[in-house]
């Protein structure tokens, strides 16, 4: 690596590469990810080991890129969002018919600053990803994903109860109607991650992601299981773990599934969703660089490998500045704002492929048209669910649940005499 950046420094004083980007929060020497940088920077024959490497083989070859419609790229060019699109192949089977389906990812930033009044923010933040979504409608895309609270700042890092204010029913909430149009409208599945108002239970809140029909059908909805207490950054500020277990839900399209943000650091959140039947997991998210980017490109793409589904990560993007300082437990002194949120989405295959990310600092759509028979075929080819041992991990479970659990540690006794 200090190779590559001592030939990317090199071309950059001879100006073979473009530097418009430098100074922007989030670029790699002006790139917007890794994966281009290192596509700018290596010659076609190293670039091409280094991508099998970084990104796996599907089905024995290197991801195939997607053509998009000339109306989808013209928009993604007119509104100036990052849009790029792969197929994930699979092997023809004798007795099943391919299953073809068409998923899309969105990341955003915020619209307006987080002085004006929250309607107006929620309003321009519809306008802005409404481009988006009708690139995705015009690419063909059948199950659209939402980044995490997509309709508002990610404000839970300040600590502050006024933003609640954000929040919304699910039914009838001005976002659910907004985008049940748009599924209407596109024939397509759209998940909604939103900050959910409870009104038949206290006007509890909760982080919720609103699964719409692509009939303009609200068809359910699941909350966050998992919440983060890192330092004084603590979630349940908001609201608490959701309770609403591990639901997949069938569409018309396949099976789907949502592990809400924190939710990627637990193997058994992960799990659960697998052994449910999911066949697509989407894990909507808000985190930072400092925080959690060495993390972001192996946890989905180890659970997509480990239970056999395809797995879309998404993340928001850019750096949202609150009007009152806050601290971070870090030490640091308080700042205004929680940091970079660096985008990044991608898709994970089961075959353990992945595409390249999205833009680090640019509003994105990412689509993928993947085959779901992969999802049996590499079930048939490793068995991780056959050779599993659920049996003694629910009995150890069970163990470690008691009051009177002690672990199973065997001690060489050596050690005792030596004591």
């Amino acid at each position: 690596m200090a190779e590559l950046s001592k030939k990317v420094e090199e071309r950059s004083c001879t100006g073979e590469i473009e530097n418009k980007n430098v100074s922007k929060p989030g670029s790699l020497h002006g790139y917007e990810s890794l994966y281009q940088l290192l596509e700018s920077s290596l010659k076609p024959e190293v670039f091409q080991e280094v991508s099998r490497l970084l990104l796996g083989l599907n089905c024995g070859k290197p991801l195939e890129r997607l053509n998009l419609p000339v109306s989808a790229t013209a928009i993604s060019s007119k509104s100036d969002f990052d849009i790029q699109a792969y197929r994930f192949h699979t092997d023809e089977e004798h007795e099943r018919k391919p299953r073809v389906v068409r998923v899309g990812l969105i990341q955003n930033s915020i619209a307006i600053p987080t002085t004006l009044p929250m309607p107006h923010q929620k309003n321009a933040i519809m306008e802005k990803i409404l481009p988006m979504i009708d690139a995705a409608g015009a690419s063909g895309v059948n199950i659209l994903c939402l980044q995490e609270a997509w309709m508002m700042p990610f404000a839970f890092c300040t600590r502050e109860k006024s933003w609640c204010q954000f929040a919304e029913p699910v039914d009838g909430g001005e976002t659910t109607k907004f985008l049940q149009a748009l599924a209407l409208k596109y024939n397509m599945v759209i998940v909604s991650p939103i900050l959910e108002r409870d009104i038949d239970h206290g006007e509890t809140i909760w982080n919720t992601a609103v699964i719409i029909g692509n009939q303009g059908n609200i068809m359910g909805k699941h909350r966050k299981n998992h919440i983060p207490r890192v330092g004084d950054f603590n979630e349940s500020t908001y609201y608490m773990e959701g309770n609403t277990g591990h639901p997949v839900f069938e569409t018309s399209f396949g099976k789907i599934a949502v592990n809400i943000c924190y939710g990627r650091h637990h193997p058994l959140n992960w799990l659960a969703f697998g052994l449910n039947g999911a066949e697509i997991i989407f894990n909507p998210s808000a985190t930072v660089g400092e925080l959690s980017e060495p993390m972001w490109p192996i946890e989905a793409r180890n659970a997509a490998i480990a239970n056999s589904y395809f797995v879309g990560s998404i993340n928001r993007v850019g750096i949202e500045t609150f009007p009152n300082p806050f601290t971070s437990g870090d030490g640091k002194p308080q700042h205004s704002d929680f940091g970079h949120f660096y985008g990044s989405s991608y898709f994970s295959a089961p075959d353990a492929s992945c595409t390249p990310s999205l833009s680090r600092y640019r509003d994105g759509l990412m689509i993928s048209e993947m085959d779901l028979n992969l999802c049996r075929q590499v079930k048939d080819k490793w068995g991780f669910q056959m050779t599993a041992r659920y049996e003694m991990y629910a009995e150890e479970l069970s163990h470690y649940l008691k009051p009177d659990f002690k672990p199973h540690v065997i001690t060489d006794p050596l050690l005792q005499k030596r004591a």
